[in-house]
């Protein structure tokens, strides 16, 4: 996977087709395009969205949050309470999804989410569409789940929906 040094301006005044996520001055491509990522993204969101007045979330495909002063963080999805907070995510979102590619390296997933969960968003979740499984990740471990679970908002997320 490629990577390219660039400022953070340059970072925020360039689009990248798709997005990249950006890493202490690197430009970080990021593994996507190939249909078994694409149709569970779009069923995430789906799910999400049908619900969010209900609920009272956003959700949000591949938007960019600074997780820290160097580094921005582009999730599959991620999910708001109430409305989006600007153009680029500078407070944790409710949760923020990585749904695996085939080419994804535990290593370079594990940097992401421990990024998430430094920045303080509560729900950090990877899917996996090849092996239809789902995992919950926490400071402290991941744990394979059943069902995705939030509480204030309370959400349940059973994986049957998403893995259609």
């Amino acid at each position: 996977m490629a990577t390219t040094a660039v400022t953070i301006a340059e970072y925020l005044s360039t689009e990248y087709e798709p997005d990249c996520d950006y890493v202490d001055g690197e430009i970080q491509e990021r593994n996507l395009g190939e249909f078994d990522h694409a149709r569970l993204q779009g069923e995430v969101y789906a799910y999400f969205h049908a619900r969010r007045k209900a609920w009272g979330i956003y959700p949000v495909i591949e938007q960019r949050i600074q997780v820290s002063p160097t580094r921005f963080r582009v999730p599959d999805v991620c999910v708001v309470v109430g409305e989006a907070p600007g153009q680029i995510f500078r407070v944790p979102p409710l949760i923020c999804i990585e749904v695996l590619s085939p080419e994804d390296r535990i290593s370079r997933t594990g940097e992401k989410i421990a990024d998430y969960l430094r920045f303080g968003v509560p729900y950090v979740w990877i899917l996996d569409p090849k092996t239809r499984k789902a995992f919950r990740c926490t400071p402290g471990a991941t744990v394979e789940v059943t069902e995705l679970r939030t509480e204030n908002p309370t959400m349940a997320v059973p994986l049957e929906a998403l893995f259609e």
